[in-house]
């Protein structure tokens, strides 16, 4: 077992200081365990990798796209597939599909494109009926913008709420042995948790026993500080285990994503926004900035509160991506190369979401954009889809999955299991 020291204990043997593991833990770099008198404990192999890999003596290259050597016999119905991250993760880890949908032409044509024996099926899906197909996972990444933190937080009130309830419509007409739902993080504080409440009553009166934990994509061999919200659901019939991918001990930097990246179209900085962004330093901000420029850049912004961090950011070789929205040159959510002065381009969008180089993507290249923004990460889905296969199997991997024990009770879910 690797030894957990504290912050100044660990700063001793490494040779930084405080602050600088401080800073990792801050970034995401490194990954922080709680004392039982509340303090932040350190793997010191893991603060030794990364500092190996920052100076620049870390040898050889992390970032791949996963894929199991075996496939299973195991079928998954998916819906708001988008342009296939999760999906493409699932057919990673060994699961087949029976049916994916989603109602946006360009995201079902990119899906068409990339596996045309995938049955996909672009429409409504409060039109399509699910009652003739059969499935042992149902999956959705049910339309997140409702309890996002930048939407309008109107939950069930938004429209775009309500599509959970069509999550749980296909649910209840296919019956699976499993169904996945993945959201934002912010779902599980959204109207002090009673919409949370109301997804996990939805799902226990279908007849299902539920277990949900927020999941951070850069522990999980994606090169991109991403969290998502997973929630899972078996059937209280089966006595199968809740299994979540175990989060590992190295993250994967921009500069190992990026790699070799092929050329693609992308965005471009209008003239002055270049000149201003070329003063950012890799990793830097707004606040890098000369207090001339910071006003000219942010106008009414600077005189706001809060930390805008997102604002004129850089992005830096060194760590992992931030996360990626639908748009790389947002003002508020900046995701400027990390040493050239313009926006990523498409094929570094996909890239940090690990979709391979040769998934096409269809449409205009904002288009583009957005359907890469919106996806899961196809590794972060491959680290799910192998967990969905080891809970029907009944077989856990415990080197890569933890085990949650079947829970009977009534709401909330044991606190292991919820990372708050």
């Amino acid at each position: 077992m690797d030894t957990l020291l504290n912050v100044l204990e660990a700063s001793k043997i490494i040779g930084v200081s405080p602050d600088t593991i401080r800073r990792w833990d801050k970034k995401g770099l490194v990954k922080a365990t709680r004392s039982t008198l509340n303090h932040r404990l350190f793997n010191i192999v893991e603060l030794q990798r990364i500092q190996s890999k920052i100076s620049g003596n870390h040898k050889g290259n992390n970032y791949k796209i996963l894929k199991a050597k075996k496939k299973s016999k195991y079928s998954v119905v998916e819906l708001f597939a988008g342009a296939g991250g999760t999906a493409l993760g699932f057919h990673n880890a060994g699961l087949k599909h029976a049916l994916l949908t989603d109602w946006d032409k360009n995201a079902t044509d990119t899906l068409k494109k990339n596996n045309p024996a995938w049955n996909v099926v672009h429409d409504d899906v409060t039109k399509i009926d699910f009652s003739g197909i059969a499935a042992d996972i149902v999956e959705a990444g049910f339309p997140c913008q409702a309890f996002s933190a930048a939407g309008k937080k109107l939950g069930f009130e938004d429209v775009r709420g309500t599509m959970f309830f069509e999550f749980a419509r296909a649910i209840k007409e296919i019956k699976p042995k499993i169904a996945m739902g993945e959201n934002v993080k912010g779902l599980l504080k959204h109207d002090n948790g009673k919409t949370l409440n109301i997804i996990v009553d939805v799902l226990k009166n279908l007849g299902y026993k539920v277990a949900y934990k927020v999941l951070r994509a850069q522990y999980l061999d994606v090169p991109q500080k991403r969290e998502r919200l997973v929630i899972l659901a078996i059937r209280e019939d089966l006595d199968l285990p809740f299994l979540f991918p175990k989060e590992q001990d190295y993250t994967i930097s921009l500069k190992e994503a990026l790699e070799n990246c092929p050329k693609s179209p992308g965005q471009i900085y209008p003239q002055r926004k270049r000149e201003i962004l070329e003063k950012i330093p890799p990793g830097g901000y707004w606040r890098d900035l000369p207090l001339d420029l910071r006003k000219e850049y942010m106008k009414a912004s600077f005189y706001m509160e809060g930390g805008k961090t997102g604002m004129a950011r850089r992005l830096s070789w060194d760590e992992p991506s931030l996360t990626l929205t639908c748009a790389p040159a947002q003002k508020q959510t900046e995701r400027c190369h990390p040493e050239e002065t313009r926006p990523l381009t498409v094929r570094e969008y996909a890239r940090i979401q690990t979709f391979p180089d040769d998934w096409e993507f269809v449409g205009s290249v904002s288009s583009q954009y957005k359907q890469i923004g919106n996806a899961v990460p196809t590794n972060l889905g491959y680290h799910m889809g192998r967990c969905l296969i080891a809970m029907l199997n009944n077989k856990p991997d415990l080197k890569t999955m933890d085990v949650v024990e079947k829970n009977n009770s009534d709401f909330p879910i044991p606190k292991q299991i919820i990372l708050l």
